[in-house]
């Protein structure tokens, strides 16, 4: 595995292997990694030739300053993980690297983008697909991989790419838990021991609400999800929405699509959580 902190070096190394005809899989990431990012580099060595995993905390997708500032960092842990994992090179640029000058590069991506995260985080999607294009561009990846935990974010890239005309495959992988349900974050590092057993309850939420869903109405289960949640001291709602999981809009009642899923935000003491569970799918 090389450690690799230019464009240009980046360049260099994988021409080697395009020009041979090998496959390059790209795993974005800000680093902090943990077993669900493990399980996307995974994913990638098993399908390609070369894996990049980028490890960049990138400023333009952060609306809060604190939260950019709070973001956990340490390199050092990310590269034994990613050794471990079999990645090829991990590209750890600095921000003068990605952004040389200001991107004033404004993306659309509606509706897309105008619900949830979009609404909550003004300008976090543009963020997102500054960064994204930069790493598409510099790496030019026959395969990328998300998690579905950013379940928003996921829809808005695989757009994203149908827009700008990319021929990459976006590959989506599955969210990854802990034993208990919690869904894997870097942000999860940020909570102290209580607040990790307070955080549990979201999960836990979503899961009885997929059960609670079976014989009431779509109005009901999110009645339900939203009133749980509030009970629960140390945790505040910020949005629970059931959306169709193509369009990202909601819908009124269970029969509306095949595809429907919850989407939910929730703050931990200061420490924002996402999270989404699936009541229907193809």
């Amino acid at each position: 595995m090389k450690l690799v902190r230019t464009i240009k070096e980046l360049r260099t190394e994988l021409n080697t292997y395009r020009n041979e005809g090998r496959k390059i899989g790209l795993v974005p990431t800000m680093g902090a990694l943990h077993a669900g990012h493990a399980s996307l580099v995974k994913r990638s060595v098993s399908e390609n030739d070369a894996t990049v995993v980028s490890v960049f905390v990138n400023p333009t997708q952060f609306n809060d300053k604190n939260d950019l500032a709070k973001y956990p960092r340490d390199l050092d842990a990310d590269c034994q993980l990613l050794q471990e994992v079999g990645a090829t090179f991990v590209f750890a640029p600095a921000v003068e690297e990605m952004y040389p000058e200001p991107d004033t590069r404004q993306f659309s991506f509606a509706p897309l983008d105008s619900v949830m995260e979009g609404a909550f985080r003004p300008g976090h999607f543009n963020g997102v697909a500054q960064i994204v294009t930069k790493l598409f561009d510099a790496v030019q990846p026959d395969n990328a991989y998300f998690g579905e935990k950013d379940f928003q974010q996921l829809a808005i890239i695989r757009k994203m790419v149908k827009q700008l005309g990319y021929t990459l495959h976006i590959v989506g992988c599955p969210i990854v838990r802990e034993a208990d349900g919690l869904a894997l974050s870097s942000r999860n590092a940020r909570l102290s021991d209580e607040e990790r057993k307070i955080a549990l309850n979201i999960s836990q939420t979503l899961f009885k609400s997929r059960t609670f869903a079976a014989d009431h109405s779509l109005q009901d289960t999110i009645k339900f999800v939203e009133d749980s949640i509030s009970a629960i001291n140390g945790l505040r709602l910020e949005y629970f929405q059931i959306v169709d999981g193509n369009t990202l809009q909601p819908v009124e009642n269970w029969h509306e699509s095949d595809y429907i899923v919850g989407c939910i935000t929730v703050f931990c003491g200061e420490v924002r959580l996402i999270d989404n569970i699936k009541y229907k799918e193809n």
